[in-house]
């Protein structure tokens, strides 16, 4: 049995949001981080790290959000969300996978930290304009290498767009704005995925 541990409204959205994308059996365990659970020794036990996404199979352990999407995604190679290993397609999944982490997530990860998510003496509001510029920029990036395409892979939609997706709906309930429109439709094309219904409603009954 997989489990997913997360925090609601976190990172952990993507990877119930893969499982239901691949119709595998999951159960999502709601951590309370104002209780101090991703602090608990249990927990961090499993992620020393003491973050989400953390998932469980068994003995198996695996953190990182694109990292649990992969693994998932190559469970059920015939639903296409991870492209064949060793194909121009594959590559380019992961090309943009790793794009939402390091670029377009990066700054809006920073405007978090110093908005809410550090203690108050360590935040450091003058930054949240540079945080905001490196987010148009990477939108843009994003624009551009997603061209007039439905998905960024081309015809079918992915875990790149899964983990997009998501960055960019982190980015709206930042109000933090993209200035591409094709990003709007792309952005709506993502989020009414019926998958992400699944996930999201699952998450909020845990």
């Amino acid at each position: 049995m997989i489990t997913i541990h997360g925090l609601k409204q976190s990172r952990a959205l993507r990877a119930t949001w893969a499982c239901e994308e691949l119709g595998l059996v999951y159960t999502f365990r709601a951590l309370d981080a104002m209780k101090g659970e991703l602090r608990s020794p249990d927990f961090l036990a499993l992620n020393p790290g003491g973050k989400v996404p953390t998932l469980v199979e068994d003995d198996f352990v695996l953190t990182e959000s694109g990292a649990i999407v992969a693994y998932l995604a190559d469970k059920r190679p015939d639903v296409g969300l991870m492209p064949a290993a060793g194909t121009p397609e594959r590559a380019k999944c992961w090309q943009w996978m790793l794009f939402a982490l390091t670029e377009l997530e990066q700054p809006l990860w920073t405007i978090s930290k110093h908005t809410f998510a550090l203690p108050e003496k360590l935040r450091v509001p003058a930054i949240i304009p540079t945080a905001k510029k490196e987010f148009l920029r990477a939108a843009g990036v994003l624009a551009t290498g997603l061209g007039d395409r439905e998905w960024l892979g081309g015809d079918a939609f992915t875990g790149a767009d899964l983990m997009v997706g998501h960055t960019l709906a982190w980015a709206r309930a930042f109000s933090v704005p993209w200035e591409q429109p094709t990003l709007d439709a792309y952005a709506e094309r993502v989020l009414s995925r019926p998958a992400l219904a699944r996930a999201s409603a699952k998450e909020q009954a845990a």
